[in-house]
């Protein structure tokens, strides 16, 4: 198995939810782990990969299914319906705070230095929205509001390739979706959840590199 690990920082506010709320508190919840920490689901980010390599291969003029690019992304990703045979080599984990931080705010708590609520409060903030009318009116009864993961904070994901090797075809195109990894979360397409992201092995960032194969191959 190869692993490396999908960095990336938060450059607007962001929402990971987790599909309900906190009656009095919030109308949309993020997902938190057991100390309060945000992290985003590894079948989201998939997820997203998945899609951003999806607008890459309409972009290429891909065939639906016999494109060589297609072919190697139902490598990575597995086709629709795949079973064990068919299943894509690629699994990510859940993007969460850096291991480090995560030791050190876990420490914090079981020192009954930090509680789980104030961690959530640090790296998170409440967020309120309305609807308006055409004229610029509030709509009355559409308040609502969210949490949000503040800009800045910082992400780390390992992504778990099932083979003994990767060829350069998939080296680039997951690199290339990494770059076309733009923005995460709900309310994308109203600002939030914008983000920078890259690629980084046991020692060196990866990504660069990776997309260089892609590039060649495309632009010759």
């Amino acid at each position: 198995m190869i692993s490396v690990w999908l960095w990336f920082e938060l450059e607007s506010d962001a929402v990971f939810g987790r599909g309900s709320s906190v009656p009095g508190l919030v109308d949309q919840e993020i997902a938190l782990d057991t100390d309060g920490c945000p992290y985003l689901h590894g079948r989201t980010l998939k997820g997203l990969l998945s899609e951003a390599c999806a607008d890459l291969l309409y972009a290429l003029g891909e065939p639906s299914s016999s494109g060589w690019w297609t072919r190697v992304a139902d490598r990575l990703f597995g086709v629709p319906g795949s079973d064990l045979t068919t299943q894509g080599i690629l699994h990510v984990g859940h993007a969460t705070l850096s291991d480090g931080l995560r030791r050190a705010v876990r420490g914090e708590i079981e020192a009954k230095q930090w509680t789980r609520e104030e961690v959530t409060a640090s790296l998170t903030t409440i967020r309120q929205q309305t609807a308006l009318f055409t004229d610029g009116a509030p709509d009355k009864g559409t308040l609502r509001t969210a949490r949000v993961i503040l800009r800045g904070v910082l992400f780390t994901a390992h992504l778990n390739f099932h083979t003994e090797t990767l060829t350069d075809g998939e080296k680039g195109l997951i690199a290339a979706c990494v770059k076309g990894l733009r923005r995460a979360g709900t309310a994308r397409n109203r600002g939030r959840g914008r983000l920078r992201a890259w690629l980084e092995d046991d020692t060196n960032q990866v990504l660069d590199a990776w997309y260089d194969h892609f590039r060649k191959e495309v632009c010759g």
